[in-house]
């Protein structure tokens, strides 16, 4: 396999689609739901234009960044590369809270990027590995055949590297609505910028 390093015009960033939510399954072991298991071949099945331009697909380590990487490779011929610091915010000195409760911390998460909401990890350091996790292939370089980083993940450290590449402020506003969204920055052709993006 052929590990494209500095030659890239853009990354995508995917979040995974619905998971089955278990409080008895440690969340970094959720898997797909079967609607969102749909909405990938879906996907794959009528894909966008921009998927002939994916040099390398990254993910994370966590099954259902897994779940949804693995046929998106599949289709693209291509080995998803496992990097484990694409992982999500570290919430493990809560583990599950009900929603209401995650929505709280995870206001105050990007409320103050600084501190420690409970004992998870601050945005700014999820946000600063996810920088050193994209960093072999960003900033991008000219090339003759300019192509991208497709990275399937989690939308809470995936809106802290949005704000980190766009120079955005990290803010809650910024965060994907839902589940199973996509954004681009590209550096060739700006007018395909976009925020999040339902797939």
């Amino acid at each position: 396999m052929r590990i494209y390093r500095g030659d890239m015009a853009w990354i995508r960033y995917l979040s995974h689609p619905e998971v089955v939510i278990d409080p008895s399954v440690p969340v970094p072991e959720w898997s797909l739901r079967g609607e969102a298991v749909a909405r990938i071949e879906r996907l794959v099945s009528n894909p966008p234009t921009w998927f002939d331009e994916v040099r390398v697909v990254i993910t994370s380590a966590e099954t259902k960044a897994r779940e949804a990487a693995d046929p998106i490779g599949r289709a693209l011929g291509l080995e998803p590369l496992v990097i484990t610091e694409t992982g999500e915010i570290d919430r493990s000195a809560t583990g599950f809270v009900p929603h209401e409760r995650h929505e709280e911390l995870t206001d105050r998460l990007f409320a103050e990027p600084e501190r420690s909401a409970e004992g998870w990890e601050p945005a700014f350091d999820a946000q600063r590995r996810m920088l050193d996790a994209v960093r072999p292939w960003w900033p991008p370089t000219a090339v003759d055949e300019p192509g991208g980083v497709l990275m399937i993940g989690h939308g809470g450290v995936g809106t802290l590297l949005w704000c980190a590449l766009t120079g955005t402020d990290i803010a809650r506003r910024h965060d994907q609505p839902g589940q199973g969204h996509v954004w681009c920055v590209d550096t060739a052709d700006p007018k395909r910028n976009h925020p999040w993006r339902r797939f």
